[in-house]
């Protein structure tokens, strides 16, 4: 019986810890998935889209994983589409899927790791969770992008109930650095009766 890696994800403590896990993940990750119906990536793009419907604009897929969330932004439409992501094992599957033209292993010592104004939009799909992202790296992608610049994300439910992930999103809105174009609570992961909330905001 293969290993399964789901239910451990949201209880990682460290950088190190979540690397690990993730390399360890990246063969089986796919199908471990699919098993659990992954509705996110479909539901970001197509939010994305609403909003940005140009074929030809750079998209950043931060967090890209083994790029499951670069497949849904080229059925979208996207075709300019780049991958970030610390996992090297993640990355080769990302590569195998030929969908992204650039794949860049994320140092996530790097407080900078993004060009800024380089990308029309970035999105992260499930990046920001518990055993994922922590919160810090809400700032730095929305100091990537420029004025008018979209961050399509979901808050898996887990995020939602940690005020840390909602008050990086409060803290751009509130203070008018953002403003919230689409906000849409949903299927995450329905095998595991996981929801999320899929988010566009605009910098301001």
């Amino acid at each position: 019986m293969n290993k399964k890696f789901l239910d451990s994800s949201y209880s990682l403590e460290n950088e190190e810890a979540t690397r690990d896990h993730y390399d360890s993940w990246a063969a089986s990750y796919d199908a471990e998935i699919a098993e659990n119906g992954y509705a996110t990536p479909g539901r970001i793009a197509t939010a994305l889209w609403k909003y940005l419907p140009e074929p030809d604009a750079p998209i950043l897929d931060f967090g890209c994983g083994t790029g499951l969330s670069g497949l849904a932004l080229r059925l979208a439409g996207y075709q300019v589409v780049d991958g970030l992501e610390p996992s090297p094992e993640m990355l080769a599957q990302a590569r195998a899927k030929d969908t992204y033209r650039q794949l860049t292993q994320l140092d996530v010592a790097d407080k900078t790791p993004v060009k800024p104004g380089a990308y029309r939009a970035i999105i992260g799909c499930g990046l920001l969770s518990k055993g994922a992202a922590p919160p810090a790296t809400f700032d730095i992608i929305m100091r990537a992008l420029d004025r008018g610049g979209l961050f399509a994300f979901s808050y898996n439910d887990h995020a939602l109930e940690d005020r840390a992930y909602t008050g990086k999103l409060n803290d751009w809105l509130d203070c008018s650095a953002a403003r919230l174009l689409f906000r849409e609570y949903g299927d995450h992961l329905p095998g595991i009766n996981l929801k999320s909330t899929v988010y566009v905001i605009e910098k301001a």
